[in-house]
């Protein structure tokens, strides 16, 4: 059971998760990619509606098939725990559905099938199946969810909210999604500016969220990670509060993805804390 938690991260009605110098481990892979992940309640929170999900999958340098990432993030919301339940019906229903479309079917099938559905598709369906998910099992309640699907060299994200995924290159750090929050929304239609966004009060109101809406729309992105390069996903309680400088700082100057996601973590509760954290990271194989 401990090796599937730690694999999987925290379900609903797991234990509040330890200090981030006692973070989970990453379950090692013979595969020159790397991931890492850390969440912490915050300083602030009683509770963690955080939910990390990584699923990864190594195969020998025979096979035909590129390696298999899987990161879900999820922020719940709704109170009184009912955000923690959403934040994990989501994450483990988007999780089975991607598994399931995108990656089971591969192992049997080295040639393809002209009839699965592109993968895309696939993540927007997994985000509308989490979406009617919650809606059932935890009415009233809502979250984020921001998935990334890498095979090989290649990310796939589908994204509700306002967790955030970010590409690090040499050139430094890129902004993926889009947050769905009033104050971005105001943005976009030229009522207020991202300087003027940063301190909004409605800064962390969704119009957009999982389990809020029957009819939800999904952002997608598709990206090449070159090697060496990192993708990011966070919670708004990391990037609500370290400047985009100090995140790269901190990852560029980690020995392990692990040690940078624990660190990530410290520096944000030592910049108050005032919501829980969740850093994932994935690496590119270095040529």
């Amino acid at each position: 059971m401990r090796f599937f938690r730690r694999l999987l991260g925290r379900e609903s009605d797991s234990p509040p998760p330890p200090s981030p110098s006692a973070a989970s481990e990453t379950v090692p892979l013979p595969s020159r990619s790397e991931v890492g992940w850390a969440t912490d309640v915050g300083r602030l929170r009683d509770h963690n509606e955080d939910t990390a999900l990584v699923v990864t999958a190594a195969q020998d340098g025979d096979s035909p098939f590129p390696s298999f990432e899987l990161l879900v993030l999820a922020d719940g919301m709704g109170g009184h725990r009912a955000g923690e339940m959403a934040s994990s019906v989501a994450a483990r229903r988007a999780a089975y559905h991607i598994t399931r479309q995108s990656y089971l079917p591969s192992l049997l099938d080295r040639q393809g099938d002209a009839n699965r559905p592109a993968l895309t598709e696939v993540l927007i369906n997994a985000v509308q199946s989490a979406n009617r998910a919650v809606s059932e099992e935890a009415p009233g309640s809502g979250t984020t969810l921001t998935c990334a699907l890498i095979l090989g060299s290649q990310a796939y994200i589908a994204h509700v909210g306002d967790s955030r995924a970010y590409v690090l290159t040499e050139g430094g750090l890129e902004q993926v999604t889009q947050d769905h929050s009033v104050a971005d929304r105001l943005v976009d239609l030229g009522q207020i500016t991202p300087a003027e966004a940063a301190v909004h009060p409605q800064k962390n109101v969704l119009y957009r969220a999982v389990g809020q809406s029957t009819a939800l729309e999904v952002d997608t992105h598709v990206r090449k990670i070159g090697p060496g390069d990192y993708l990011l996903l966070c919670s708004d309680g990391l990037w609500g509060l370290i400047s985009e400088t100090d995140i790269v700082g901190l990852i560029r100057g980690a020995s392990s993805l692990q040690e940078a996601c624990e660190d990530l973590v410290i520096a944000a509760n030592e910049a108050g804390g005032r919501d829980n954290i969740t850093a994932m990271l994935w690496r590119a194989p270095r040529e």
